[in-house]
């Protein structure tokens, strides 16, 4: 008595990335470093914040050129 052989599935075709990636895969990262980003420039946060000059005037050029 023989063993009944079973046969291979066939390959899932390639779609690429963005046929089989939903839509909240992409914006749930934009989402989250949009907040971080923001909760990082926020001035009112940064109570016992003191930093390089450069550094804070960088941050506030971003700040303005993000506002626009």
């Amino acid at each position: 008595m023989s063993a009944p052989t079973h046969t291979r599935p066939h390959p899932a075709t390639r779609a690429g990335a963005a046929g089989r990636l939903p839509w909240w895969a992409l914006a749930l990262p934009v989402l989250a470093f949009t907040a971080l980003l923001a909760l990082i420039l926020n001035p009112s946060d940064a109570h016992a914040a003191t930093g390089d000059p450069a550094i804070t005037h960088l941050f506030e050029r971003v700040q303005q050129l993000i506002v626009r």
